[in-house]
């Protein structure tokens, strides 16, 4: 039973690496291939959204991973490559968006984010520190806390 589960999440693993690229779509220069996958996994599917056009299997994805490697083959550089789909099909397309001025929102929320929370329990700790925690003892908690620590 061990042995067939193991099997079973072995096959389940090794399937993890297969992408979505054709094999009629591999370049016959590993080079080549080598930089157009690092491309593909750049750009993101705008079908499936969340996948790179390397992992997906729309058909926008493989126009698109077609479209990496005729460019390459045509003596692209890689910036070219991209700045050509990036003018095609907007900076969405970018799965780790540049950093440029209309941009800098996007890249600086985080930090914003991080700044503004800080601040907060700040503000939330000084107004705590002036306040007295908890009530003052009754005259019968007073005599029993004197007596246990006379004892």
């Amino acid at each position: 039973m061990i042995r067939r589960l193991l099997l079973v999440c072995f096959m389940m693993l090794s399937a993890a690496p297969a992408l979505a690229v054709n094999p009629d779509e591999v370049l016959a220069d590993p080079v080549l291939e080598e930089r157009a996958r690092g491309l593909s996994a750049q750009l993101r599917c705008m079908v499936c959204q969340n996948q790179s056009i390397d992992d997906s299997n729309a058909e926008l994805a493989k126009d698109l991973r077609i479209l990496v490697r005729e460019r390459l083959t045509s003596g692209d550089s890689d910036e070219a490559v991209i700045n050509y789909v990036v003018s095609r099909y907007g900076e969405f397309v970018l799965l780790n968006p540049r950093f440029e001025q209309k941009t800098l929102l996007l890249w600086g929320a985080p930090v914003i984010v991080l700044l503004a929370g800080a601040a907060a329990m700040l503000v939330a700790a000084r107004r705590r520190s002036g306040k007295a925690t908890g009530t003052a003892l009754s005259a019968e908690e007073r005599a029993k806390l004197d007596a246990l620590l006379k004892s």
